[in-house]
């Protein structure tokens, strides 16, 4: 038996459009004429905490197709940059503007993953149904939706099971399912597979690369140079706080342009 919990209370206690965002889909861009809220414009954002700086004047673009990997050591201001892209924080200084024909619905047209996802006191499948439930998803449509990422994170097996025992790599797909059900058109994501061993890092790593099929913008953190060369196509690298190089991620691996990029490629220490 499932323990029950008020939704009321869930509502109030969970960041739900981290994980969530209302129907705007890579399918529904395509139907509305290509209407993207892309591209995705940092102009001198600064981010400060405790009168400290933490982030330096970033500028950048992210445009949509390619998958983005915001790459850097520990530390770097990695998950803030992510925060600061989704709405969850607002910058000191400088502006995060996303640029286009459908920006207006730029906050339901995009969804979050955290390095440790909060999941509800329900089964599998039921997590996924009371995010769509919470976004408007028709009820018709709801248990095609739940199959259809259950299926695609690779949990269609274990849809009864209650969530909060999963695996940690488990936990981590289904986030990603629950997440990717609501098919949003920009997909950030932070470190998905911290502290995961190989094979479950590898797991996580394909159900990223169908939603990636599915036509969802993948923007994401890591430190792992393995996992950046496997998923980036650009590549963001951050140290200190300030965006050091925005590369193709074929010049970044091959030729890094700044000495910081270059040991951090060798893999020393970078303070």
């Amino acid at each position: 038996m499932q323990p029950s919990i008020s939704p009321k209370i869930l509502f109030s206690a969970i960041p739900t459009d981290a994980f969530w965002p209302a129907a705007g889909t890579a399918r529904d861009v395509a139907e509305a004429g290509g209407a993207s809220i892309l591209p995705l414009r940092l102009e001198g954002v600064t981010y400060t905490r405790g009168g400290q700086s933490l982030l330096h004047e970033v500028t950048f673009t992210v445009t949509a197709g390619a998958s983005t990997i915001v790459l850097g050591p520990n530390g770097a201001g990695k998950s803030l940059l992510l925060k600061l892209c989704h709405g969850l924080l607002r910058p000191a200084a400088g502006r995060v503007v996303w640029l286009g024909p459908a920006a207006a619905q730029a906050a339901e047209r995009q969804a979050m993953v955290f390095q440790r996802p909060v999941l509800l006191r329900r089964s599998v499948a039921a997590n996924v149904a009371y995010a769509l439930r919470l976004r408007g998803v028709c009820r018709n449509e709801r248990p095609d939706r739940i199959r259809q990422a259950l299926e695609m994170a690779g949990l269609l097996p274990l849809a009864g099971r209650y969530a909060r025992v999963l695996s940690g790599g488990e936990q981590q797909r289904l986030a990603l399912a629950r997440a990717w059900a609501s098919r949003p058109e920009v997909l950030f994501l932070d470190e998905p597979t911290a502290n995961l061993d190989p094979a479950a890092t590898r797991a996580v790593e394909e159900v990223i690369q169908l939603c990636r099929a599915s036509g969802t913008k993948i923007v994401m953190t890591t430190h792992d140079l393995g996992q950046a060369r496997r998923l980036a196509d650009e590549v963001l690298f951050l140290h200190r706080g300030r965006l050091i190089e925005q590369a193709p991620a074929a010049r970044f691996f091959d030729l890094p342009a700044t000495p910081a990029a270059q040991a951090f490629m060798r893999g020393d220490l970078l303070w």
